[in-house]
């Protein structure tokens, strides 16, 4: 290879390590940049006064869905304690190595890379991310609202619409959920959770429907 060659060689590989280090310095800045999750996990109030966008989020995936506000908050807190940016661990080589991680999963709602690119061209923007509440809560709504259709599960029984969300439509029909104890624990606590959310809500709600100063009684949403 002559010299012009070796050059260009040193170039590409140049440019090739500026975009990997430019590609990860923008992925931790949006990281950086999220919300940090609540303090106060167990009261949807206090989740809410921390983040009132989070309100308006969730209320317009009811409104287009119909899952309750304190269901998909419940959904939330359980697949990833309100972090925007995680993922699955990855899985160790020769117990050194980092390997592959064990799924897809990501975001506020863990949605794995098939079933978001169904969302995205059955409902949601090209442009929605996980890592964003706004299209996680949507996400939510959409896929309950699609289980509710296809399994005939009521969109105010968070314990099996979850047991759905974790196994897939299939996978519920099959029963295979019945054979993972871990799953049926955590299907039961989100249960728990979105009740407790639901009565929690009822008590504080109404500072969260007309906070703003165009939201003014009786024009802001009952």
């Amino acid at each position: 290879m002559d010299r012009q060659g070796r050059a260009s060689c040193v170039v590409a590989r140049a440019v090739r390590w500026l975009l990997i280090v430019g590609l990860g310095l923008l992925a931790s800045g949006c990281a950086m940049l999220a919300p940090s999750p609540p303090q106060d996990q167990s009261n949807i109030c206090e989740i809410f006064r921390e983040q009132p966008e989070w309100y308006d989020y969730a209320r317009d995936a009811q409104e287009q869905w119909g899952t309750p506000i304190a269901t998909q908050m419940a959904f939330v807190q359980r697949e990833s304690s309100f972090r925007s940016h995680v993922r699955p661990p990855r899985k160790r080589i020769l117990g050194i190595f980092p390997g592959p991680r064990s799924s897809s999963a990501r975001g506020y709602a863990q949605a794995q890379d098939p079933v978001w690119g169904e969302y995205q061209d059955d409902a949601g923007s090209l442009f929605a991310r996980r890592t964003h509440m706004q299209d996680a809560t949507d996400f939510i709504g959409w896929y309950n609202a699609r289980t509710h259709r296809q399994l005939g599960i009521s969109l105010h029984n968070p314990e099996h619409l979850y047991l759905a969300y974790h196994e897939g439509a299939g996978g519920y029909r099959r029963g295979s959920y019945r054979n993972k104890p871990r799953v049926r624990q955590a299907a039961r606590q989100v249960g728990t959770l979105a009740s407790r959310y639901q009565s929690q809500l009822a008590a504080c709600e109404a500072e969260f429907r007309c906070r703003r100063f165009y939201q003014v009684w009786p024009f802001c949403r009952g």
